[in-house]
């Protein structure tokens, strides 16, 4: 059904900035780095590819440089088009906009793109969720149930730490959405959003023009909380697999889920890929005396000592006699030589002198800035 008519995609790249501040001080949370060579922007737009949708408009706030430089013209998306194709949308897009609070008020500050698209319905994604699906099937409910917002959902266990960045929905036998939470003081079993939703086009119009009108900038408290049982807000479950970032010990888990081949599999099947910028990086180089068990390698690293259950990114360097365990190294990192890793968390970048100590934990692994010199 969904074939026959035009999507926009809509992605905010900002949203979620404060749950990971160390790594989002200097990046939007889109372009943050992710399982060994991607971006987490990588997700959701090759969601929406990979759904036919055509025209995606990315929606930024502030630290925005490296997102265009790695979202470049959208050609490895197939997105650098004449017609629809890949848009960045920074604030202040009209006179009346400023720097948005929220989620309608961002909306409204990128109207003006809105409207000139065909579309007739939009698929709203943030960039906080790492998962692979087709878009299209939330479409197709979306219209077969006459609904007027379409929201995905897990059902899965919670802590009450992911519960305080979260959203949680009541749902009723036939899938309407009758309860939400916002940041609920709650653990267990739950529905919990993962921030994508689905509009008419000038259903979309209606409730961000009105928003506007009366100074109302979120769109989970105004329109999902605040109007439940005015709008019909139908639920489409998520059953495959996902990782929600909602904090530091998230982002560890959800690389470190990443060594599992079957979670592997599920996110990146052969029929539906994840789409990312490609560099020319020669071969990783393994030296003599390397022993890596349990890690996903990136192009370009040279590896002279041991690596075990890690995340490395391009042109990572681990010298000899480094034993280096349950680690997420981003590009360019140097550990040096006969130095013991464990644990840890380092941005792009950092440097680690010969025969440093560095240990974590696992639910508070030991994170190292842009830059950082040990």
């Amino acid at each position: 059904m969904s074939s026959n008519k035009k999507i926009l995609g809509l992605i905010f790249s900002n949203m979620h900035d404060h749950t990971i501040t160390d790594l989002t001080k200097e990046r939007t949370m889109g372009s943050v780095l992710f399982g060994g060579r991607y971006r987490l922007i990588d997700f959701p737009l090759s969601n929406m590819v990979n759904s036919g949708i055509d025209e995606v408009g990315v929606i930024t706030k502030s630290n925005y440089q490296s997102l265009l430089d790695h979202l470049g013209s959208g050609r490895e998306w197939d997105l650098a088009r004449k017609n629809g194709g890949l848009h960045l949308l920074p604030p202040f897009s009209h006179v009346q906009s400023g720097m948005y609070r929220g989620r309608l008020e961002a909306l409204y500050g990128v109207w003006d793109f809105i409207k000139s698209s065909a579309a007739d319905y939009v698929v709203l994604s943030d960039c906080d969720v790492v998962l692979n699906m087709d878009f299209s099937k939330v479409v197709d409910a979306h219209i077969e149930t006459g609904a007027d917002i379409t929201t995905v959902y897990v059902k899965d266990v919670i802590s009450s730490e992911q519960a305080q960045n979260a959203t949680v929905f009541g749902i009723n036998d036939e899938g309407r959405v009758v309860d939400v939470l916002l940041n609920p003081h709650i653990s267990g079993a739950c529905n919990l959003s993962l921030n994508i939703f689905v509009l008419s086009k000038e259903f979309l119009k209606n409730i961000v023009l009105e928003a506007a009108s009366k100074s109302l900038f979120s769109f989970e408290q105004a329109i999902l909380q605040g109007r439940t049982h005015e709008y019909k807000i139908m639920a489409y479950r998520h059953d495959g697999y996902y990782s929600k970032i909602t904090s530091m010990e998230t982002f560890y888990k959800a690389n470190m889920s990443l060594l599992n081949s079957e979670n592997r599999t599920k996110l990146f099947p052969e029929n539906k890929p994840i789409y990312t910028k490609v560099r020319d990086n020669p071969p990783t180089k393994f030296g003599i005396g390397a022993c890596v068990k349990n890690s996903l390698i990136g192009d370009g690293c040279i590896i002279e000592g041991t690596v075990e259950n890690c995340v490395l990114f391009r042109g990572v360097k681990i010298g000899k006699g480094a034993v280096v365990k349950n680690a997420i190294l981003m590009q360019d990192t140097v550990i040096g030589a006969k130095c013991d890793i464990n644990y840890i968390i380092t941005d792009k970048n950092v440097k680690i002198s010969d025969m440093r100590m560095l240990t974590g934990s696992q639910n508070y692994p030991l994170f190292l800035g842009k830059g950082a010199v040990i």
